[in-house]
């Protein structure tokens, strides 16, 4: 029997101290992150902390149950992801603590199809747990770019066609604005749903990105900005901040208006706002299976950061019931191709 004891509360001081403490840790592992994703339908953010006797954490998992559809189609349209990955001390103890705080997950995942823990750093250090309690780790690609050289050495490093559709797009007038008001915010999302139906890929709820308009830019975690050309609203995006790190974390643009390059304007227009703003790092925020084919790992490399692999581990709970997900989610994108 291990020796950890597993909660499903921290008081939030202890919890905060932990993540701003760790040297891994990212704005997914914070309570207000938490409080975020309580407020959106159809998810439910999970904790579990394996904490010594005096009820200090030395691993944490700071998940989100999502259901995309409810009542019966629960079985089939649930999964945990936890965004950020684990914390845990980078140690033996550490090791035996993840474990133990896994562990327990596994027995609460219900009717969960799998499992993911999207890691933002190497996870090396604590494979062994994570073999253990039967996360299999896939290679998922990331580019990290430093800002640390400024505006004219992140400049120098895109590729010259990221130049010409940046300078394409500032010569055709379009400008960035930040996400004020909630009916900056209507029109911000309806930009999301027009990209995301395009993939055909599920979107997260409104109430996701209210909550976090609501939350987390008042105090400098987030930002949402629209790019405009004249009166005509043609991109949206949003980012997470933590410590020095900025993240991308939805972007979206309007199909009609591709010409113009707006996606690779908002990019720049990001980058040059965190330069100036102190930060050190931008966090692409994925760019996919590097054995698959993805689009945006094109686009994303345009920019000229660091590629880096950190993966993605994951544990499948139910393994017939995924396989029947997975095969409807491909004929759902088939049929919305046409």
């Amino acid at each position: 029997m291990s020796r950890w004891r597993v909660v499903t509360e921290l008081p939030e001081q202890v919890w905060e101290e932990f993540v701003a403490s760790h040297p891994r840790s990212s704005i997914f592992h914070t309570p207000l992150m938490h409080a975020v994703f309580a407020r959106a339908e159809g998810h439910t953010p999970l904790l579990l902390a394996a904490v010594t006797d005096h009820g200090r954490p030395v691993a944490l998992l700071t998940a989100v149950r999502i259901t995309l559809k409810g009542g019966l189609a629960a079985r089939w349209t649930t999964r945990v992801v936890a965004y950020g990955g684990f914390l845990a001390e980078e140690s033996d103890r550490g090791q035996d603590a993840l474990r133990a705080l896994l562990e327990e997950h596994n027995r609460r995942a219900g009717i969960a199809l799998f499992t993911e823990l999207r890691h933002m750093s190497d996870p090396g250090p604590w494979r062994a747990a994570l073999n253990a309690t039967g996360y299999r780790w896939e290679p998922h690609l990331n580019f990290l770019i430093s800002l640390t050289d400024g505006e004219k050495g992140v400049w120098q490093r895109l590729k010259p066609n990221a130049r010409q559709h940046i300078r394409r797009a500032e010569k055709q007038g379009l400008v960035a604005r930040e996400v004020k008001t909630p009916d900056d915010l209507a029109i911000w999302y309806d930009i999301m749903q027009e990209g995301y139906l395009r993939a055909r890929v599920p979107l997260a709820p409104f109430g996701l990105f209210a909550a976090a308009h609501r939350l987390l830019v008042p105090c400098g975690q987030a930002r949402f900005w629209l790019a405009w050309h004249e009166n005509t609203p043609v991109a949206a995006r949003a980012v997470l901040l933590h410590r020095d790190t900025v993240l991308d974390w939805y972007a979206a643009y309007r199909a009609s208006h591709q010409r113009l390059r707006p996606n690779d304007f908002m990019v720049w227009y990001v980058l040059r706002w965190a330069i100036r703003a102190g930060y050190h790092t931008f966090d692409f925020g994925g760019a996919g299976h590097p054995d698959k084919p993805y689009g945006v790992r094109h686009f994303k490399a345009k920019f000229g950061g660091t590629q880096v692999n950190y993966g993605r581990s994951t544990r499948v709970h139910h393994p017939w019931r995924l396989w029947v997900s997975r095969a409807a989610y491909t004929l759902w994108r088939r049929l919305r191709r046409k």
